[in-house]
């Protein structure tokens, strides 16, 4: 007994009786003979039962079998993982073995699949957008949309001067392709004059033929 009352055996797990009483019981018989306790004593003492002591594991061919299996399925399809493994021998070979037992045998192995680690695009560092020192000389337009009460999408065509920021144009409608593109970069060229440079993305309406055309015969 322990000072707060508790018996000190009964804190003891099964598993840890189980191999003590076991251990006890395999010293031999010398060890019996000296200490006097028999088996049955021994594992009453520890509240287990007598075939704890007798119980002889066996070893299986099974395992050796499992293996070599794995080994097999692993080398011919090295994108099979263990599901797709335990799924063919259990389905198409008619194998009957637990996954568990299975899935111990593949862990031992060490055929668990490598997950490979994404590989992080390296970015090159964007050039810094040059400053322009005059009127005229950058334009640069852009594309904004939005919707009306009713749910009907409308978009904005916005072109900018870029050295004093002054905004030379707002077009807007339903759809604006690069025919509408150009007409309203012909509008803001009739008042203010042509650009040297047109600065914008990579969006279908600034990529289009027509508009390379147009930008080609404005020498822009």
């Amino acid at each position: 007994m322990t000072r707060n009352g508790s018996n000190p055996r009964s804190s003891r797990r099964p598993c840890q009786k189980s191999g003590e009483a076991i251990s006890a019981s395999r010293d031999g018989q010398t060890k019996r003979d000296a200490v006097g306790v028999s088996i049955r004593l021994a594992c009453e003492a520890f509240v287990i039962s007598e075939t704890c002591d007798r119980y002889q594991p066996t070893l299986s061919n099974e395992n050796a079998e499992i293996a070599d299996w794995l080994f097999r399925l692993t080398h011919n399809q090295r994108n099979w993982g263990f599901g797709l493994c335990f799924l063919y021998m259990r389905n198409v070979k008619g194998f009957r073995w637990n996954h568990k037992r299975v899935y111990r045998i593949y862990r031992e192995l060490k055929l668990n699949l490598r997950i490979k680690p994404k590989k992080r695009l390296v970015r090159e560092k964007p050039e810094p957008l040059a400053v322009p020192e005059t009127i005229n000389q950058v334009w640069s337009m852009d594309f904004m949309h939005d919707r009306l009460e009713d749910g009907r999408a409308f978009r904005l065509f916005n072109v900018i001067d870029d050295f004093n920021r002054e905004g030379l144009g707002i077009e807007v409608d339903f759809s604006l392709p690069a025919e509408r593109v150009i007409r309203a970069l012909e509008q803001f060229i009739e008042w203010r004059g042509r650009p040297q440079v047109l600065r914008c993305d990579n969006g279908p309406e600034y990529i289009s033929a027509a508009l390379r055309a147009w930008v080609e015969e404005r020498a822009i």
